[in-house]
């Protein structure tokens, strides 16, 4: 059985979908999976053992020149590769009006999706034709877990989901193994940021340990930060620009990671790393991190400035 997932971004609504491909592979032995995902998260899908092939689409950098020459060919070369295979099921996890309407309608296969009651954009159940009922108030992994068993026709299992991917990275772990702290420091939004007063803090109460500090950044921005944050401390390393299966390699041997509410959050979940993940505005009750070792520290006043650096060290001691 050939299956196409469509599920583009963001990175961690793409790594909450892989507990589902391994729930499907463990279920049907003869399945294969082909994914539709953003550019930027191509390497994701690669990293499970069930995928197939990845389709690359470039979305939001389309939409900065939606009726140029160049971005008009490259959704047609993309629409193209799309409609080369015929599959046995489509399964639209992304939930959207972009999705539905700019890729699932076009692959070649039986679509599925969730009905009106249970989307985000409900327009979007239109262009399925099987719609699936799937409960709101669950997380993101169980819900699209649901999604996958409901459209390929076998019992979900009732254990927790496995990503399946932290084998990947086990025979490429770095040499200093289990000797070192990854601090998630950047998010995109102001409000999921911690003070860089507090990031220090922690940073100095860690020196004691004997262990070293990793610092990664993807943005110029961040990099300036991760230098401030290290600034007056031996034992804090700033990391180079690094491809996202880089950071996965260097989180993948980390002993514990601390984290805001980002993306490589969920990466640390999905490589079974110890994460402890702060939270100020978000609920991570339907987002959080999920997956063992996955630890919140929530703000009660929902503001991250009040997340104190001691309460967190607190919770990292555990795995030191």
């Amino acid at each position: 059985m050939r299956v196409l997932v469509v599920k583009t971004s963001s990175m961690g609504d793409v790594l909450h979908t892989l507990p589902a491909l391994t729930d499907a592979a463990n279920n049907l032995s003869d399945i294969t999976f082909d994914w539709v995902v953003e550019e930027s998260f191509a390497q994701i899908p690669s990293w499970h053992y069930a995928v197939n092939n990845v389709i690359p689409v470039a979305i939001r950098r389309w939409r900065k020149s939606w009726f140029a020459k160049n971005t008009r060919q490259e959704r047609q070369a993309f629409i193209q590769t799309l409609r080369q295979q015929e599959y046995d099921c489509i399964i639209d996890a992304q939930g959207l009006i972009k999705s539905a309407f700019l890729i699932t309608r076009k692959a070649r296969g039986i679509k599925h999706g969730l009905d009106r009651q249970s989307i985000k954009e409900p327009i979007a159940s239109w262009f399925y034709d099987v719609k699936h009922a799937i409960p709101k108030q669950m997380h993101a992994i169980e819900r699209v877990r649901m999604l996958f068993a409901q459209s390929l026709q076998y019992t979900l299992p009732d254990s927790m989901g496995d990503y399946a991917i932290a084998r990947h990275f086990l025979s490429s772990l770095p040499s200093d193994n289990q000797q070192y702290l990854v601090f998630l420091h950047a998010t995109t939004r102001d409000e999921k940021h911690w003070t860089e007063e507090a990031w220090r803090k922690l940073i100095k109460l860690t020196e004691s340990t004997g262990l070293k500090i990793k610092l990664p950044w993807g943005a110029e921005h961040e990099q300036q930060r991760a230098i401030r944050l290290a600034q007056g401390f031996k034992h804090v390393e700033v990391l180079p620009k690094l491809s996202l299966s880089d950071v996965a390699t260097i989180i993948a041997g980390a002993k514990a990671v601390v984290s805001v509410d980002t993306g490589l959050s969920h990466l640390t979940a999905a490589l079974d790393r110890p994460n402890i993940t702060l939270f100020g505005e978000t609920d991570p009750k339907l987002i959080g991190g999920y997956g063992k070792n996955q630890f919140s520290i929530i703000s009660p006043e929902k503001n991250m400035h009040t997340i104190q650096a001691e309460q967190v060290y607190q919770q990292l001691a555990q795995f030191l």
